[in-house]
């Protein structure tokens, strides 16, 4: 007979509204046990690098007010020294609030107040309380719009941006690889104008290189920070001095350059920064989604398709045909894009609840903007380590495409008119020929100047055939 397992036990803690059970292994205490009772919205806690910037701006705040001499040498650095293991990761077992809770995120400031103040205590041999010491000069309303940039600024420098430079040197090296190759290119998805894979590779590379400019550029607002704005922005609570240094000295913590803002009601009511960043991170998905899906197509095939690339076989594609394999990466790529498409668009919505002196979708928005990130860095190592890079060019499919296209006459428009040209090309693709063969036929054109005016390598450099 199994026996039953072991209640768990619970310790009492108090806030202004009463007393509240809370787990006895928990660090958090009663005003972060209120937010899960009332918080069942869904499976999303926090996003780990919200936490941890949670976590830096604990920190930095109690050390920014030690050094202002408004808290106690020794409890601003037993604040200091429990925060840093939650910015490396520990205790994050402690902070189970939902996404879905109060629109401020006062639940997720006063859970890492707890948390922190739990850890001090131990620390120090002395009680440091949540509100009076760990939240001191700061308000739910700074603390996390200030958590939401400094976690989208770090992920964005640490992570995603290196992420997209990968993509990029991998474009770059796969074209000097394979850039000479010629082939059809496409537009309507119909055959057009050859090109060389250096310039088809070429344009993806640019269209990640822009997206990363407009990533970068968009950073500037996001970090100038709310924190010194308090409750509403007038800075009620907080030394005068405090923002300046708490900015100076998250910058020595983080090295990302932060700065205090010069509006802090903009901070506060809106969060247009992160509303115009996420639209510079949609654009770097929209051009992962572009990429992602010309290589699918590219690789369609093998046989029926268009057969340009082989890309390399990662896992069985079907569970009843054997032998067939799928384009994954680029597949899980796009899908990865839609969402970061989709996390914009709620953004957007969130950014417009900016109610007078405060923006009241927060943690949703956190959630958002930082899976969007995770997810972006996630699809550019991806998509240059499994399918760029090792992608391989089927010339010969390639080559039997190129004779046969009847686009290629677009040259002789000059030559014979635009309207002869569009004839041979007719009976070029009625009659699955050449187009080289039927223009000797319909033209009076000699065979080695037809070569010289039909070839794709040449027609790739544009300008007019001589």
């Amino acid at each position: 007979m199994t026996q039953p397992s072991s209640s768990p036990t619970f310790r009492v803690e108090k806030d202004s509204m009463g007393e509240v059970q809370v787990p006895e292994n928990a660090l958090y205490q009663a005003q972060t046990q209120r937010a899960v009772d009332n918080f069942h919205f869904s499976r999303h806690k926090m996003p780990i690098a919200f936490i941890q910037a949670l976590a830096y701006v604990k920190q930095t705040a109690a050390i920014t007010n030690a050094q202002l001499g408004l808290l106690e040498g020794d409890i601003a650095n037993a604040i200091a020294d429990a925060a840093q293991p939650i910015i490396d990761g520990e205790h994050l077992e402690h902070f189970p609030i939902d996404v879905f809770q109060t629109g401020s995120g006062t639940s997720s400031n006063m859970n890492a107040n707890e948390v922190i103040a739990t850890l001090a205590s131990e620390i120090l041999g002395a009680d440091v309380s949540p509100n009076d010491h760990v939240n001191m000069g700061q308000s739910s309303n700074d603390v996390v719009p200030t958590a939401i940039q400094v976690s989208t600024a770090i992920s964005i420098e640490k992570q995603l941006l290196p992420a997209l430079d990968h993509l990029i040197n991998a474009l770059k090296a796969k074209r000097e690889e394979v850039g000479q190759v010629v082939k059809t290119g496409r537009t309507h998805l119909m055959d057009a104008m050859p090109v060389t894979f250096d310039q088809e590779l070429g344009g993806w590379q640019y269209q990640i290189e822009q997206a990363r400019n407009g990533i970068v550029h968009s950073l500037t607002a996001v970090k100038a920070l709310a924190q010194g704005g308090t409750a509403v922005g007038t800075g009620i609570n907080a030394d005068p001095r405090f923002a300046a240094a708490f900015a100076d000295n998250l910058s020595q913590a983080t090295r990302i350059q932060f700065t205090a803002s010069s509006n802090f009601f903009y901070n506060l009511s809106s969060q247009d920064a992160i509303v115009a960043l996420s639209g510079q991170l949609k654009t770097a998905a929209v051009a992962t989604m572009k990429i992602a899906n010309d290589l699918r197509w590219m690789n369609s095939g093998p046989l029926a398709g268009l057969g340009e690339i082989e890309l390399q076989g990662l896992q069985p594609g079907s569970s009843i045909m054997p032998g067939k394999v799928n384009p994954v990466i680029p597949e899980a790529a796009a899908m990865a894009s839609a969402q970061v498409i989709g996390n914009d668009a709620t953004i957007t919505l969130a950014g417009q609840s900016g109610n007078f002196q405060l923006n009241v979708m927060l943690p949703v928005i956190a959630h958002n903007v930082i899976e969007s990130i995770e997810l972006l860095s996630n699809s550019a190592i991806a998509m240059a380590d499994k399918a760029i890079a090792t992608f391989n060019v089927r010339e010969d499919n390639l080559q039997v495409a190129l004779s046969r296209n009847p686009i290629l006459v677009t040259a002789l428009n000059p030559v014979i008119g635009y309207l002869k040209a569009a004839d041979i090309a007719k009976k070029a693709y009625k009659q699955g020929r050449a187009i080289i063969d039927v223009a000797e036929e319909e033209t009076d054109l000699d065979r080695a100047t037809l070569e010289r005016l039909l070839d794709p390598t040449q027609l790739t450099k544009g300008g007019v055939a001589e």
